[in-house]
Protein backbone atom coordinates (compact mmCIF):
# COMPACT_ATOMS: atom_id res chain seq x y z
CA UNK A 1 0.00 0.00 0.00
CA UNK A 2 1.80 3.16 -1.18
CA UNK A 3 -0.95 5.59 -0.08
CA UNK A 4 -0.41 7.88 -3.07
CA UNK A 5 3.41 7.74 -2.95
CA UNK A 6 5.51 6.43 -5.85
CA UNK A 7 9.24 6.13 -6.46
CA UNK A 8 10.97 6.73 -9.79
CA UNK A 9 14.57 6.05 -10.75
CA UNK A 10 16.62 6.41 -13.94
CA UNK A 11 14.88 3.46 -15.60
CA UNK A 12 11.32 4.46 -14.79
CA UNK A 13 11.67 8.26 -15.03
CA UNK A 14 9.97 8.36 -18.45
CA UNK A 15 6.75 7.23 -16.77
CA UNK A 16 6.72 10.15 -14.35
CA UNK A 17 3.94 12.66 -15.02
CA UNK A 18 5.29 16.07 -14.12
CA UNK A 19 2.70 18.58 -12.85
CA UNK A 20 2.08 21.57 -15.10
CA UNK A 21 2.98 24.15 -12.46
CA UNK A 22 5.94 26.46 -11.98
CA UNK A 23 7.45 24.04 -9.49
CA UNK A 24 6.58 21.01 -11.62
CA UNK A 25 8.32 22.48 -14.65
CA UNK A 26 11.40 23.34 -12.59
CA UNK A 27 11.51 19.84 -11.08
CA UNK A 28 11.18 18.26 -14.54
CA UNK A 29 14.11 20.22 -15.99
CA UNK A 30 16.37 19.69 -12.98
CA UNK A 31 15.54 16.14 -11.97
CA UNK A 32 15.32 14.73 -15.49
CA UNK A 33 18.96 15.70 -15.95
CA UNK A 34 19.96 14.31 -12.55
CA UNK A 35 18.21 11.03 -13.28
CA UNK A 36 19.74 10.72 -16.74
CA UNK A 37 23.36 11.30 -15.71
CA UNK A 38 25.45 10.31 -12.66
CA UNK A 39 25.50 13.03 -10.00
CA UNK A 40 29.25 13.60 -10.45
CA UNK A 41 28.57 14.68 -14.05
CA UNK A 42 27.14 17.86 -12.53
CA UNK A 43 28.85 18.05 -9.13
CA UNK A 44 32.32 16.52 -9.15
CA UNK A 45 32.50 15.62 -5.44
CA UNK A 46 29.00 14.15 -5.11
CA UNK A 47 28.51 10.41 -5.52
CA UNK A 48 24.95 9.37 -4.82
CA UNK A 49 21.86 7.78 -6.30
CA UNK A 50 19.23 10.36 -7.20
CA UNK A 51 15.59 9.32 -7.38
CA UNK A 52 12.24 11.10 -7.36
CA UNK A 53 9.49 10.31 -4.88
CA UNK A 54 6.05 11.54 -5.91
CA UNK A 55 3.39 12.21 -3.30
CA UNK A 56 -0.11 13.12 -4.51
CA UNK A 57 1.42 14.15 -7.83
CA UNK A 58 4.16 16.32 -6.30
CA UNK A 59 7.72 15.21 -7.24
CA UNK A 60 10.46 15.52 -4.61
CA UNK A 61 14.09 14.49 -5.10
CA UNK A 62 15.74 11.99 -2.78
CA UNK A 63 19.34 10.81 -2.59
CA UNK A 64 20.45 7.40 -1.34
CA UNK A 65 23.88 6.75 0.15
CA UNK A 66 25.71 3.96 1.98
CA UNK A 67 29.19 5.22 2.91
CA UNK A 68 30.85 7.80 0.58
CA UNK A 69 32.67 9.59 3.40
CA UNK A 70 34.56 11.84 0.95
CA UNK A 71 31.32 13.22 -0.49
CA UNK A 72 30.43 16.88 -0.34
CA UNK A 73 28.40 17.71 2.75
CA UNK A 74 25.26 18.08 0.60
CA UNK A 75 25.11 14.27 0.56
CA UNK A 76 27.32 13.25 3.47
CA UNK A 77 26.29 13.96 7.07
CA UNK A 78 29.76 12.76 8.10
CA UNK A 79 31.41 15.44 5.95
CA UNK A 80 29.06 18.08 7.34
CA UNK A 81 29.58 17.30 11.00
CA UNK A 82 33.16 16.01 11.03
CA UNK A 83 35.28 16.82 7.96
CA UNK A 84 33.91 20.34 7.41
CA UNK A 85 34.01 21.07 11.13
CA UNK A 86 37.67 20.01 11.28
CA UNK A 87 38.51 22.53 8.56
CA UNK A 88 36.74 25.35 10.36
CA UNK A 89 38.55 24.93 13.69
CA UNK A 90 41.10 27.56 12.58
CA UNK A 91 38.33 30.17 12.70
CA UNK A 92 38.30 29.88 16.50
CA UNK A 93 41.73 31.60 16.85
CA UNK A 94 42.24 29.68 20.08
CA UNK A 95 44.90 26.96 19.98
CA UNK A 96 43.77 25.24 23.18
CA UNK A 97 40.14 25.13 22.08
CA UNK A 98 41.14 24.04 18.57
CA UNK A 99 43.23 21.18 19.96
CA UNK A 100 40.48 20.02 22.32
CA UNK A 101 37.83 20.06 19.60
CA UNK A 102 40.18 18.35 17.13
CA UNK A 103 40.55 15.39 19.50
CA UNK A 104 36.77 15.34 20.05
CA UNK A 105 36.10 15.36 16.31
CA UNK A 106 38.53 12.52 15.66
CA UNK A 107 36.77 10.42 18.26
CA UNK A 108 33.40 11.42 16.91
CA UNK A 109 34.49 10.51 13.40
CA UNK A 110 35.49 7.01 14.47
CA UNK A 111 32.18 6.52 16.26
CA UNK A 112 30.12 7.74 13.31
CA UNK A 113 31.92 5.55 10.78
CA UNK A 114 31.41 2.52 13.01
CA UNK A 115 27.71 3.42 13.26
CA UNK A 116 27.41 3.62 9.44
CA UNK A 117 26.40 7.23 9.82
CA UNK A 118 26.22 7.90 6.08
CA UNK A 119 23.64 5.20 5.42
CA UNK A 120 20.97 7.78 4.69
CA UNK A 121 18.09 8.67 2.42
CA UNK A 122 17.82 12.45 2.17
CA UNK A 123 14.45 13.98 1.29
CA UNK A 124 14.17 17.12 -0.85
CA UNK A 125 17.88 16.98 -1.60
CA UNK A 126 18.68 19.20 -4.59
CA UNK A 127 22.41 18.72 -3.90
CA UNK A 128 22.72 22.35 -2.86
CA UNK A 129 23.85 24.15 0.28
CA UNK A 130 20.26 25.23 0.90
CA UNK A 131 17.31 23.05 -0.12
CA UNK A 132 14.23 25.25 -0.30
CA UNK A 133 11.06 23.22 0.16
CA UNK A 134 8.30 22.81 -2.46
CA UNK A 135 4.60 23.32 -1.70
CA UNK A 136 4.39 20.08 0.27
CA UNK A 137 1.98 19.81 3.19
CA UNK A 138 3.03 18.34 6.53
CA UNK A 139 0.78 15.32 5.97
CA UNK A 140 2.31 14.70 2.54
CA UNK A 141 5.81 14.91 3.95
CA UNK A 142 5.00 12.37 6.65
CA UNK A 143 3.58 10.03 4.01
CA UNK A 144 6.88 10.30 2.14
CA UNK A 145 8.84 9.43 5.28
CA UNK A 146 6.60 6.43 6.02
CA UNK A 147 7.08 5.24 2.45
CA UNK A 148 10.86 5.63 2.50
CA UNK A 149 11.24 3.87 5.85
CA UNK A 150 9.39 0.93 4.29
CA UNK A 151 11.42 1.04 1.06
CA UNK A 152 14.77 1.51 2.80
CA UNK A 153 14.72 -0.39 6.10
CA UNK A 154 17.77 0.25 8.22
CA UNK A 155 18.45 3.65 6.64
CA UNK A 156 18.21 7.00 8.40
CA UNK A 157 15.76 9.34 6.66
CA UNK A 158 17.17 12.85 6.78
CA UNK A 159 15.76 16.27 5.93
CA UNK A 160 18.12 19.29 5.82
CA UNK A 161 17.52 23.04 5.56
CA UNK A 162 14.75 23.35 8.13
CA UNK A 163 14.22 26.28 10.47
CA UNK A 164 11.38 27.74 12.49
CA UNK A 165 11.49 30.88 10.36
CA UNK A 166 11.26 29.15 6.96
CA UNK A 167 9.43 25.88 7.60
CA UNK A 168 7.63 26.09 10.93
CA UNK A 169 4.64 23.91 9.99
CA UNK A 170 6.89 21.13 8.69
CA UNK A 171 8.96 21.29 11.87
CA UNK A 172 5.89 20.82 14.03
CA UNK A 173 4.76 17.80 12.02
CA UNK A 174 8.21 16.20 12.05
CA UNK A 175 8.51 16.80 15.78
CA UNK A 176 5.19 15.07 16.34
CA UNK A 177 6.38 12.19 14.16
CA UNK A 178 9.27 11.60 16.55
CA UNK A 179 12.18 12.95 14.52
CA UNK A 180 15.35 13.99 16.29
CA UNK A 181 16.61 17.53 15.81
CA UNK A 182 20.26 18.07 15.02
CA UNK A 183 21.49 21.66 14.53
CA UNK A 184 23.40 22.10 11.28
CA UNK A 185 24.51 25.74 10.98
CA UNK A 186 23.75 29.38 11.64
CA UNK A 187 21.94 30.94 8.67
CA UNK A 188 20.96 34.51 7.82
CA UNK A 189 17.58 35.63 6.53
CA UNK A 190 16.79 39.01 5.00
CA UNK A 191 13.27 40.24 4.31
CA UNK A 192 14.51 43.67 3.21
CA UNK A 193 17.21 46.02 4.51
CA UNK A 194 15.70 47.56 7.63
CA UNK A 195 17.19 50.48 9.48
CA UNK A 196 19.11 53.47 8.22
CA UNK A 197 22.54 51.88 8.68
CA UNK A 198 21.64 48.74 6.69
CA UNK A 199 20.11 50.75 3.87
CA UNK A 200 23.11 53.08 3.78
CA UNK A 201 25.54 50.18 3.61
CA UNK A 202 23.68 48.48 0.75
CA UNK A 203 23.50 51.80 -1.10
CA UNK A 204 27.24 52.28 -0.60
CA UNK A 205 27.94 48.75 -1.83
CA UNK A 206 25.76 49.31 -4.89
CA UNK A 207 27.59 52.55 -5.71
CA UNK A 208 30.83 50.60 -6.16
CA UNK A 209 29.47 49.25 -9.45
CA UNK A 210 29.55 52.67 -11.12
CA UNK A 211 32.69 53.71 -9.30
CA UNK A 212 34.68 50.79 -10.70
CA UNK A 213 32.96 50.58 -14.10
CA UNK A 214 31.06 47.29 -13.69
CA UNK A 215 27.84 46.41 -15.48
CA UNK A 216 25.33 43.82 -14.28
CA UNK A 217 24.64 41.15 -16.90
CA UNK A 218 21.23 39.46 -16.46
CA UNK A 219 20.62 35.81 -17.43
CA UNK A 220 20.03 36.61 -21.11
CA UNK A 221 23.49 38.12 -21.42
CA UNK A 222 25.38 35.25 -19.80
CA UNK A 223 26.48 32.95 -22.62
CA UNK A 224 28.00 29.54 -23.30
CA UNK A 225 31.42 31.20 -23.58
CA UNK A 226 31.12 32.38 -19.97
CA UNK A 227 30.70 28.87 -18.52
CA UNK A 228 34.39 28.07 -17.81
CA UNK A 229 34.84 31.48 -16.17
CA UNK A 230 31.73 30.97 -14.02
CA UNK A 231 33.09 27.65 -12.74
CA UNK A 232 36.44 29.32 -12.06
CA UNK A 233 34.91 32.24 -10.12
CA UNK A 234 32.81 29.92 -7.97
CA UNK A 235 35.78 27.67 -7.22
CA UNK A 236 38.04 30.61 -6.35
CA UNK A 237 35.69 31.56 -3.55
CA UNK A 238 33.84 28.46 -2.37
CA UNK A 239 36.39 25.73 -3.04
CA UNK A 240 39.84 27.32 -2.79
CA UNK A 241 39.10 30.00 -0.19
CA UNK A 242 36.44 28.21 1.86
CA UNK A 243 36.36 24.42 1.60
CA UNK A 244 36.85 21.54 -0.83
CA UNK A 245 33.78 20.01 0.82
CA UNK A 246 31.45 22.55 -0.79
CA UNK A 247 29.71 21.20 -3.91
CA UNK A 248 32.10 21.39 -6.86
CA UNK A 249 29.89 22.43 -9.78
CA UNK A 250 31.04 21.29 -13.21
CA UNK A 251 30.60 23.05 -16.55
CA UNK A 252 27.71 20.64 -17.22
CA UNK A 253 25.90 21.96 -14.14
CA UNK A 254 26.32 25.59 -15.22
CA UNK A 255 25.23 24.71 -18.76
CA UNK A 256 22.07 23.10 -17.37
CA UNK A 257 21.40 26.22 -15.30
CA UNK A 258 21.79 28.49 -18.32
CA UNK A 259 19.78 26.38 -20.74
CA UNK A 260 16.94 25.36 -18.43
CA UNK A 261 17.01 28.31 -16.00
CA UNK A 262 17.41 26.03 -13.02
CA UNK A 263 19.41 28.98 -11.69
CA UNK A 264 19.04 32.62 -12.65
CA UNK A 265 22.64 33.63 -13.28
CA UNK A 266 23.82 37.24 -13.08
CA UNK A 267 27.36 38.47 -13.62
CA UNK A 268 29.47 41.57 -13.02
CA UNK A 269 31.43 42.45 -16.13
CA UNK A 270 34.09 45.04 -16.87
CA UNK A 271 35.78 45.59 -20.22
CA UNK A 272 34.24 42.34 -21.44
CA UNK A 273 35.67 40.30 -18.55
CA UNK A 274 33.40 38.49 -16.07
CA UNK A 275 34.75 39.12 -12.55
CA UNK A 276 31.86 38.02 -10.32
CA UNK A 277 28.81 35.80 -10.63
CA UNK A 278 25.73 34.71 -8.68
CA UNK A 279 23.02 32.21 -9.41
CA UNK A 280 19.78 31.94 -7.45
CA UNK A 281 16.54 30.00 -7.47
CA UNK A 282 13.32 30.74 -5.62
CA UNK A 283 10.52 28.70 -4.14
CA UNK A 284 7.41 29.50 -2.12
CA UNK A 285 8.32 33.16 -1.53
CA UNK A 286 11.97 32.59 -0.65
CA UNK A 287 15.14 32.70 -2.72
CA UNK A 288 18.74 31.60 -2.20
CA UNK A 289 21.97 31.78 -4.20
CA UNK A 290 23.94 28.50 -4.14
CA UNK A 291 26.18 29.85 -6.91
CA UNK A 292 28.29 32.78 -5.74
CA UNK A 293 31.85 33.70 -6.65
CA UNK A 294 34.30 36.35 -7.70
CA UNK A 295 37.90 36.79 -8.76
CA UNK A 296 39.72 36.63 -5.44
CA UNK A 297 43.00 37.62 -7.11
CA UNK A 298 41.73 41.16 -7.62
CA UNK A 299 42.38 43.70 -4.82
CA UNK A 300 39.99 43.29 -1.89
CA UNK A 301 39.32 47.06 -1.65
CA UNK A 302 37.65 46.76 -5.07
CA UNK A 303 34.69 45.29 -3.17
CA UNK A 304 33.47 42.60 -5.56
CA UNK A 305 31.79 40.66 -2.74
CA UNK A 306 30.04 43.82 -1.60
CA UNK A 307 28.85 44.63 -5.12
CA UNK A 308 27.60 41.11 -5.72
CA UNK A 309 25.76 41.07 -2.38
CA UNK A 310 24.09 44.39 -3.20
CA UNK A 311 22.89 42.99 -6.53
CA UNK A 312 21.45 39.92 -4.77
CA UNK A 313 19.70 42.05 -2.13
CA UNK A 314 18.22 44.25 -4.85
CA UNK A 315 16.96 41.21 -6.74
CA UNK A 316 15.26 39.85 -3.62
CA UNK A 317 13.68 43.26 -2.99
CA UNK A 318 12.38 43.59 -6.55
CA UNK A 319 10.88 40.11 -6.36
CA UNK A 320 9.40 40.67 -2.90
CA UNK A 321 10.98 37.47 -1.59
CA UNK A 322 12.71 36.43 1.59
CA UNK A 323 16.44 36.16 0.94
CA UNK A 324 18.01 33.06 2.47
CA UNK A 325 21.68 34.06 2.68
CA UNK A 326 22.96 30.69 3.86
CA UNK A 327 25.82 30.75 6.41
CA UNK A 328 29.14 32.56 6.83
CA UNK A 329 30.34 36.19 7.03
CA UNK A 330 27.74 36.77 9.71
CA UNK A 331 28.77 40.27 10.73
CA UNK A 332 28.66 41.49 7.13
CA UNK A 333 25.14 40.11 6.65
CA UNK A 334 23.83 41.38 9.99
CA UNK A 335 25.12 44.85 9.21
CA UNK A 336 22.96 44.83 6.08
CA UNK A 337 19.78 43.82 7.87
CA UNK A 338 19.89 40.03 7.93
CA UNK A 339 18.72 38.14 11.02
CA UNK A 340 20.44 35.00 12.29
CA UNK A 341 18.56 31.73 12.70
CA UNK A 342 19.46 28.17 13.57
CA UNK A 343 19.06 25.67 10.76
CA UNK A 344 18.21 22.10 11.72
CA UNK A 345 18.19 18.65 10.22
CA UNK A 346 15.31 16.31 11.00
CA UNK A 347 16.56 12.79 11.66
CA UNK A 348 14.22 9.81 11.41
CA UNK A 349 16.42 6.97 12.65
CA UNK A 350 13.77 4.57 13.94
CA UNK A 351 14.62 1.09 12.74
CA UNK A 352 18.35 1.71 12.40
CA UNK A 353 21.02 0.13 14.60
CA UNK A 354 21.30 0.99 18.28
CA UNK A 355 24.74 2.52 17.70
CA UNK A 356 23.46 4.67 14.86
CA UNK A 357 20.58 5.99 16.95
CA UNK A 358 22.93 6.73 19.85
CA UNK A 359 25.30 8.55 17.50
CA UNK A 360 22.60 10.87 16.22
CA UNK A 361 21.34 11.52 19.76
CA UNK A 362 24.83 12.30 21.06
CA UNK A 363 25.61 14.53 18.09
CA UNK A 364 22.39 16.49 18.58
CA UNK A 365 23.10 16.94 22.29
CA UNK A 366 26.71 18.02 21.63
CA UNK A 367 25.74 20.60 19.02
CA UNK A 368 22.96 22.06 21.14
CA UNK A 369 25.19 22.33 24.21
CA UNK A 370 28.51 23.28 22.59
CA UNK A 371 28.38 23.84 18.83
CA UNK A 372 25.57 26.36 18.41
CA UNK A 373 26.44 28.42 21.54
CA UNK A 374 30.02 28.63 20.26
CA UNK A 375 28.90 29.76 16.80
CA UNK A 376 26.67 32.43 18.33
CA UNK A 377 29.39 33.63 20.68
CA UNK A 378 31.89 33.98 17.83
CA UNK A 379 29.21 35.47 15.53
CA UNK A 380 30.18 33.15 12.67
Amino acid sequence: MNDGVYLYDRDSARELQWPDTEYGRYAREYLSAMLEHPAEHFIANVHTTVKAVVVDGLPIPITVNENEYANSYVCSPYTHYVSYAQEELALLNNRLLEGTLAVLLRGMGLLLRTARFNKVVQVNNWLLSTNLYPPVSPDQLLKVIDFLRSEYPGYTVLLRSLSKETSGALLEALDGYGCKWVPSRQIYLLQHPAGSKAKWLVKRDRALLDKHGYTVDPPGQITEEDIPRIVELYELLYIHKYSKHNPQFTEAYIRLALEKRTLYIYGLRKNGRLDAVLGFYSREGAMTAPLFGYDTSLPQPLGLYRMLSAVLIDLAGSRGELLHESSGVGQFKRNRGAVGATELSAVCDQGTSWLNRCSWSFLGWLLRRVGIPLIRKLKL
